[in-house]
């Protein structure tokens, strides 16, 4: 989810938390009260910077997690994916996607546009 969707959607924020803290995820750090907040990764050039909605481990392995919901800027959305999967591919980290009933199909669409058509998704 962008930066400008984080307070409309924080109840699905931490909904996601507890479903990840049930299936035996470690060390969440989500942008969220009570969690300690994910590293950000700054774009040289620009003041655009990309933060992982969730990061835990389980089993010794790293996850990042963002969560897919409808946005006005799907551009932004679509490079902030192509990032988290490109930097989870180059350190044997797990990209995994999150999203809700009614945004399924927003989701699906946006991976295709993108080609990670392979990912499967979390669904809340």
């Amino acid at each position: 989810m962008i930066q400008a969707d984080k307070e409309k959607y924080r109840d699905i924020l931490d909904s996601s938390v507890e479903y990840l803290e049930q299936h035996g995820y470690e060390n969440i750090k989500a942008d969220t009260e009570g969690y300690e907040t994910p590293k950000s990764y700054a774009k040289k050039g620009s003041d655009i910077s990309v933060t992982p909605d969730i990061v835990a481990t389980k089993e010794g392995r790293k996850h990042y997690f963002d969560i897919s919901l409808k946005s006005e800027k799907p551009k932004l959305l679509k490079s902030k994916w192509l990032f988290l999967n490109t930097l989870t591919a180059l350190k044997s980290h797990r990209f995994r996607l999150i999203t809700t009933r009614g945004h399924f199909k927003f989701t699906n669409d946006m991976l295709e546009d993108i080609n990670l058509h392979d990912k499967k998704l979390i669904k809340i």
